[in-house]
C-alpha cells in the first residue's frame, strides 16, 4: 500500500488545471531544474536535458542515439522492430510534451532544439521504417513540428526587438515555409500548400513582423529577386553584405 506521504493531492489542489491553457512551470529542485506540466488528472515531470523522462536507454542519451548506434553497427539493412517502433513512439510523445512546455515558457531556443531532435528522428524512421503505413503515421505530424520549429526559431531572433532582429525572424519564417513547400512537393500535394492552415499562420506571422518593425524585403529576399532578374552585380553585393552580417564579431 502506498503511504500517505506519497499522496500528491496537495499539489493538485494548489495547482488547478486550466483546460484553456498549457499549464507549465519550471521548478528548481535541490540538485536540478525540472519542467512540470499540469494535465487533466495529474502532473507530468520532465527533465530539461536528454530524454524528458530522464532515462538512458542502454546508456545512450536518448533512444534515437541508441538507434543510430545500432544502425551503424548492423551488418545488414537496419529495419526497426516492433519493440523499437513502440519505443520510438514513446520518445516522440515525450519530446512533444517538452516542446510544448518550452514554447509556453518562451524558451524558444530550447523548443528549436527539441523540434530538431524530433525531425531528425522522423528522418531516421522514414529510412528504417518497417512499412509505409507506420511511416505515414508519423509523417502526418511533420508539418506541425516544422511549424513549431519555425515559430520558435523566428521568436528566438526577436530576443532583441529591433529591425535587424525582425529581419532575421522573417528569414527564419521564409526558411520554414520553404521546408513546408518542399514537404508538400514530396507528397505531390503542392496545390494544397497555399490553403494549409499552418502555412497561412506563418504568412500572417511574417506579415505582422513586417508591419510592426517596418521591414520591407529582407536581404535574402532582395538576393532572390536580384538572381531572378539576372542582376548579378547586385546579387554579388548582397552576398557580400550577408556574409559580413553573419560573421561572428571578434569581440563576442
Amino acid at each position: 500500500m502506498v503511504k500517505k506521504k506519497d499522496d500528491i493531492d496537495h499539489i493538485l489542489r494548489k495547482w488547478t488545471f486550466d483546460p484553456s491553457n498549457v499549464n507549465v512551470r519550471l521548478l528548481e529542485l535541490a540538485n536540478r531544474e525540472v519542467l512540470q506540466m499540469r494535465v487533466d488528472m495529474g502532473v507530468l515531470q520532465l527533465e530539461i536535458d536528454g530524454r524528458p523522462d530522464g532515462g538512458r536507454p542502454d546508456g545512450a542519451t536518448t533512444y534515437f542515439d541508441l538507434l543510430r548506434q545500432n544502425a551503424m553497427s548492423a551488418e545488414q539493412k537496419f529495419v526497426l522492430s516492433e519493440k523499437e517502433c513502440v519505443e520510438v513512439d514513446r520518445e516522440f510523445v515525450q519530446f512533444y510534451h517538452r516542446r510544448i512546455c518550452w514554447l509556453q515558457l518562451k524558451e524558444f531556443d530550447r523548443a528549436v532544439r527539441d523540434a530538431d531532435h524530433t525531425l531528425a528522428l522522423m528522418d531516421f524512421c522514414k529510412v528504417h521504417s518497417p512499412d509505409d503505413e507506420w511511416t505515414i503515421s508519423h509523417e502526418q505530424y511533420r508539418p506541425f513540428v516544422l511549424y513549431h520549429r519555425t515559430q520558435a526559431a523566428a521568436l528566438t531572433q526577436l530576443a532583441v526587438e529591433d529591425a535587424e532582429g525582425a529581419e532575421r525572424a522573417i528569414e527564419e519564417v521564409n526558411l520554414g515555409l520553404k521546408s513546408l513547400r518542399q514537404l508538400f512537393l514530396d507528397y505531390e500535394a503542392e496545390e494544397q500548400f497555399d490553403e494549409d492552415e499552418l502555412v497561412q499562420r506563418l504568412i500572417e506571422f511574417r506579415d505582422n513582423l513586417r508591419e510592426k518593425y517596418s521591414v520591407g524585403q529582407t536581404m535574402n529576399e532582395q538576393l532572390a529577386a536580384a538572381i531572378q532578374n539576372e542582376d548579378y552585380e547586385l546579387a554579388a553585393d548582397l552576398r557580400d553584405q550577408l556574409s559580413q552580417r553573419d560573421e561572428p564579431s571578434q569581440f563576442e
